[in-house]
């Protein structure tokens, strides 16, 4: 071995171990537990019913992009996988898995927040207020049942759908304020509105509680911002549930149940089984063949499945049997890796090649199928994360970031951690193995 490769694989030694470790420390750590889907282990179901007159027409439109809002907003980072579906024309049925506290289920929902500009003429409210608006006047809205009482009736200028997207920022003083930019259609509402209305409040209202009650002292076009008593937090907070709160009709929760895991405990039992048995051949397989090679691929491929439990347990990832099954796909592809190199390997050491020069060429040339085949594999994930998202199929999010995690994890086992092991045991010991070749497999 060279030095410099000497150097590099000790480098990389010393960072998978940091690695592993942290991946230990998540794994047992009490903070990180692993999530389970309402396949695996049910949940909560909450019916959402459209909160306006009986009269007020309700379009199949509006309720599929409310469908679409609340999808999103529950499950943000597309790792939740709750069910959300339209029933009928003025409900809908969400379903959260591993949640058992309805109020918890409540307060998550009810952050899908209504946004409305509410005029008030020359009357500023005060934050916190209770409003009655024109979306749901002749109906109490949920802070009137908490508070008793409203304000009167104001009429809504605009919602949040007019919005375009909201972000927290600071202005130079360090005062936090959410700033937000409005539609084409949203801008020429808002434009009409306050050029007629300067000097006068526009009330900004979400949820039916004031948020902000600013004076109008310009004409407002297409951007704006949402000024308060706001930390950062609170600014980011109230950013992501302007971005994925946009409801075109305001919902009420009409009722809440507990629902049981839609597979049974011995179908889950039989498939926990049968991917380890799949697991287990695996490792097998590779031991048998590959020998002293594939030992230190099995050791790999054990980090692989370590360091892939603890980023599913970090980011909260819900695991369903299709997101199980893209990790098991994974693996695959890693063990995959694994035998691209290792063939390579025993062809240069065929053609009369050093075993140093064998391990540097396996791995080289096997790195652009590798490289190739995996990036493939990651353009369909994307594709899959898109179609999971736009058409509001949870499981399918999760399949295809499952299969995304594993996939780039795969490729820093296979290239950088069996590379590292491999260099290290076989070529520190590459004179004493070139007369047992049968220690490679060869």
């Amino acid at each position: 071995m060279t030095e410099i490769t000497q150097r590099r694989d000790w480098f990389w030694l010393i960072a998978i171990v940091m690695i592993v470790a942290a991946a230990i420390w998540i794994v047992l750590n009490d903070n990180y537990p692993v999530r389970q889907g309402l396949d695996l282990q049910g949940g909560l179901q909450v019916l959402l019913e459209a909160d306006v007159p009986p009269e007020e027409e309700v379009t199949l439109d509006d309720m599929t992009a409310a469908r679409q809002i609340i999808s999103q907003r529950v499950n943000s980072l597309g790792v939740a996988e709750p069910l959300v579906q339209v029933e009928g024309q003025r409900r809908i049925l969400v379903e959260i898995p591993g949640i058992e506290d309805s109020q918890e289920a409540i307060e998550l929902i009810q952050e899908t927040a209504l946004l409305e500009f509410v005029d008030t003429g020359a009357q500023p409210l005060l934050p916190g207020t209770c409003v009655r608006t024109s979306l749901n006047d002749g109906q109490p809205s949920p802070c009137e049942e908490e508070d008793g009482a409203a304000a009167n009736t104001y009429q809504t200028v605009l919602t949040g759908a007019a919005l375009r997207n909201a972000t927290a920022q600071a202005d130079q003083f360090g005062q936090t304020y959410v700033a937000f930019e409005m539609t084409p259609e949203g801008a020429n509402t808002m434009s009409t509105y306050t050029s007629a209305n300067v000097g006068r409040f526009l009330t900004i209202v979400l949820d039916k509680r004031v948020i902000s009650s600013p004076r109008i002292e310009a004409v407002i076009s297409d951007q704006g911002s949402i000024t308060g008593d706001f930390t950062l937090e609170e600014a980011r907070q109230l950013a992501l549930q302007l971005r994925f709160g946009r409801l075109p009709v305001p919902l009420r929760i009409e009722s809440t149940r507990e629902i049981g895991a839609t597979l049974g405990q011995l179908s889950v039992q039989n498939s926990i089984q049968a991917g380890a048995i799949g697991l287990v051949t695996v490792l097998l397989f590779m031991l048998i063949y590959y020998r002293l090679p594939g030992l230190l691929a099995d050791i790999a491929l054990i980090i692989y499945a370590l360091v892939n439990l603890a980023i599913f347990q970090w980011l909260a990832v819900t695991l369903t049997l299709p997101a199980i099954t893209g990790f098991l796909l994974s693996t695959g592809m890693a063990v995959d890796a694994n035998i691209l190199v290792f063939e390579r390997m025993k062809e240069e050491l065929r053609r009369g090649s050093s075993l140093r020069n064998a391990i540097h060429a396996g791995f080289e040339r096997a790195w652009t199928s590798i490289r190739d085949s995996n990036v493939a594999t990651l353009v369909i994930c994307a594709i899959l994360w898109s179609f999971g998202r736009n058409f509001g199929a949870s499981m399918v999010q999760g399949f295809a970031i499952t299969l995304a995690i594993g996939v780039m994890i795969s490729m820093f086992t296979a290239v950088i951690v069996t590379r590292t092991f491999v260099g290290l045991v076989i070529g520190s010991a590459a004179q004493w193995l070139s007369d047992r070749s049968w220690l490679l497999g060869a």
